[in-house]
């Protein structure tokens, strides 16, 4: 049985991802920290493509949440190891930085960055153990040309891809790949509240993306096909950014 982990799985792209990896073979942990009705769903989903999985509740912003929840699972299964990790959750909360709270600041690194480091930490050392594995993180435009009214997102996910780039090296000679899809526009609830009429003329592409034009490229760096690549960050953007 291959396992993989999803955060912010339920919905989105996380449930695009969920269900690309369900159809690889793998089983698919979707993680959720609100909304269990749609992680039900996805799990549904999941298992209509021939899959299953199963759904694990916890805020990817407290370390105590995930090595809790996380730790109960291992614990449960014991020898399996999760060899599939998608850093997928995130939250935006924009603000031109002159009023920007620090709330606002401290809530989205919180959930972007340090979520980043506390599930990846722990889930790593069993990677590295069996020698092989695959770390994908869920970057953004954002984070690679920055965004006015993003600020605290923007030095959220560069600081996702700067650790990318880093950790990449550090564990490469174990078979453990680490690298970073960054989507642009992409229509999902993330984007509900954004002016897609007009930010559509700024994309060459003339178009949103979809969420499971991403998952693709995740399926794919999850696979034995992406085995030489790591430290990379592919953008999914229709051309805003290159």
């Amino acid at each position: 049985m291959k396992y993989a982990l999803v955060t912010g799985g339920s919905r989105g792209i996380g449930r695009a991802v969920s269900l690309k990896l369900a159809g690889m073979g793998y089983y698919v942990l979707i993680n959720y920290h609100a909304n269990q009705a749609e992680a039900e769903i996805t799990l549904q989903q999941v298992r209509e493509k021939g899959s299953d999985g199963e759904i694990l509740k916890f805020d990817i912003a407290s370390q105590a949440e995930i090595e809790q929840s996380l730790g109960q699972w291992l614990a449960a299964h014991e020898g399996a190891y999760i060899q599939v990790l998608v850093n997928n959750a995130g939250i935006r909360r924009d603000a031109l930085m002159m009023w920007m709270k620090n709330e606002e600041w401290h809530d989205v690194l919180d959930t972007n960055l340090h979520g980043f480091l506390y599930v990846t930490r722990f889930l790593v050392k069993d990677m590295l153990i069996h020698k092989l594995g695959r770390i994908i993180n869920v970057v953004s435009l954002s984070g690679l040309k920055g965004l006015p009214g993003q600020v605290n997102y923007s030095a959220a996910k560069a600081g996702v891809i700067g650790a990318t780039k880093a950790l990449a090296q550090e564990i490469a000679k174990k078979n453990v790949t680490v690298n970073a899809v960054a989507p642009g526009f992409i229509r999902t609830d993330m984007t509900k509240d954004l002016d897609e009429a007009q930010l559509k003329g700024m994309i060459p592409m003339g178009r949103f993306g979809k969420p499971e034009e991403v998952a693709a490229i995740v399926g794919f760096l999850a696979s034995d096909e992406a085995s030489y690549i790591t430290g990379s960050v592919i953008n999914v953007n229709g051309g805003l950014y290159t």
